[in-house]
């Protein structure tokens, strides 16, 4: 059960994606925390068939930035997988982020071990995170954010299924032209990761698929032909519309 001042933060965001409207962030008086937040997110994709979850804020600097010690995430639901071309007018303020993501072809329980959460990645794919926020330039406290979906907007899986990590580092271009770049390194182990977020959430189930979010800054979309390549020599190719 929602508190007064969660369903009030939950109608708010609710109205600004139907209206597909922006409103002012960083309001510190909204009486809602980070777990108050989360069952926000919960309650409102209450009834949307759940493809995932998707990692935020990864870096130790923009937690100390937010306030916070972990990172957040967010769900993924059926819908808001896209196939290329991808139209934009779909979004309030995309924005958009290279990313890995994990196939899983097992369950995670809770308090899976290592080796269980291991077994249980099918497989690695190059992703594209559509960031979408109702909050104003993307200026949020971390309950806030979080209440809107950690900022998910809709989410593009590469073709190719690979077994593991690649290294190096992922970039972006868009008509050609280079975008932004960063480490995969910087995404962490997935293995702990995982752990961590089926910790969260109640546990992972096989065929969910898990976006751990992005080593890079994000960019303005715009239309034209997105590229995503890795140092493996794997590409992900997506049209962007009006």
């Amino acid at each position: 059960m929602l508190s007064t001042q969660e369903q009030t933060l939950q109608q708010v965001v609710q109205n600004a994606r139907a209206g597909r409207t922006t409103l002012p962030g960083k309001n510190a008086d909204r009486g809602v925390d980070l777990a108050g937040a989360y069952q926000i997110q919960v309650a409102t994709g209450r009834d949307r068939p759940l493809k995932g979850f998707k990692f935020g804020l990864i870096s130790a600097a923009k937690q100390e930035q937010m306030g916070i010690s972990t990172p957040l995430y967010g769900c993924i639901y059926a819908d808001m997988i896209h196939s290329s071309p991808v139209a934009l007018s779909d979004f309030i303020q995309p924005r958009l982020e290279p990313e890995i993501a994990i196939q899983l072809e097992r369950d995670i329980a809770p308090n899976a071990l290592p080796g269980d959460t291991q077994r249980a990645i099918g497989g690695f794919v190059l992703g594209i995170d559509i960031l979408d926020s109702i909050w104003a330039n993307y200026k949020f406290t971390a309950p806030e954010v979080v209440a809107d979906n950690t900022s998910g907007g809709g989410f593009v899986l590469g073709p190719t299924l690979f077994g593991s990590l690649p290294g190096g580092n992922l970039r972006l271009y868009l008509n050609g032209q280079f975008q932004t770049e960063g480490p995969v390194a910087a995404l962490g182990d997935p293995v702990q990761k995982l752990q961590w977020l089926a910790g969260q959430v109640g546990g992972l189930q096989a065929g969910q698929v898990i976006f751990l979010g992005s080593p890079a800054a994000s960019i303005p979309a715009a239309s034209g032909t997105l590229e995503l390549v890795d140092d493996a020599g794997h590409v992900l190719i997506v049209k962007l519309t009006e």
